[in-house]
């Protein structure tokens, strides 16, 4: 963004193995309202939430905060398919913010779509090389399709005997159960980006934390 670029910080929240960014601004014209929804996430109201956000939306539909902040309702309140959805927009409309595209490997990855997950992941390394959680993210998913690949050798009845100590490894260091459905992937961190028409985000995610 080449005209405004305010300071963004982050409003937390992890789903099971996956964590999900929120981003608002701040020190700028419209840092109360995406405070109030920021705050409405924390305090667990999510159907105030979503409601002030289609409010604001609807006044400003291209707005990437707003559109994000619904986006991660949209997936704590199970509606997996439009969050999906969201965070798809999002990525074709500002191409330039990693966020997105983390928090789309997210989903992808609870639907055991590993490879989506993985091409998502590598765009947000694309936009900002530095985004240090989501290249752990990436080598989290690695790891997962590669525990995969392991299942499936043994399961041929081809694997050698390396391929049990490497999966247990695997296993232990990502937290994954024996079968496809888990999955590690944790939370987005600094992610400076920029875009025309939309402000320049960076955030530090922590770990295991909620909004």
């Amino acid at each position: 963004m080449k005209h405004a670029r305010p300071a963004l910080f982050p409003v937390r929240q992890t789903i099971q193995a996956f964590a999900l960014a929120v981003i608002f601004v701040a020190g700028t014209a419209h840092a109360d309202e995406y405070s109030d929804v920021s705050q409405l996430i924390r305090a667990g109201n999510m159907a105030g939430a979503m409601a002030r956000a289609d409010q604001l939306l609807a006044t400003r539909p291209r707005d990437p905060q707003m559109r994000f902040l619904k986006g991660t309702i949209q997936q704590a309140t199970g509606k997996q398919a439009e969050a999906l959805a969201s965070f798809t927009s999002l990525t074709e409309d500002y191409p330039e913010l990693p966020e997105p595209y983390n928090n789309l490997a997210v989903l992808l990855a609870a639907q055991n779509q590993f490879d989506k997950a993985r091409a998502a992941l590598e765009m947000a390394i694309r936009t900002n090389p530095s985004y240090a959680v989501a290249h752990e993210n990436l080598g989290d998913v690695y790891a997962k399709l590669a525990s995969l690949a392991y299942i499936r050798s043994l399961e041929l009845g081809a694997a050698s005997a390396g391929v049990t100590p490497k999966l247990a490894l695997i296993r232990e260091a990502i937290g994954a159960n024996p079968g496809p459905a888990a999955a590690a992937v944790k939370a987005p961190g600094n992610s400076p980006g920029s875009s025309p028409g939309a402000p320049s985000p960076t955030s530090t995610i922590p770990k295991g934390s909620t909004p």
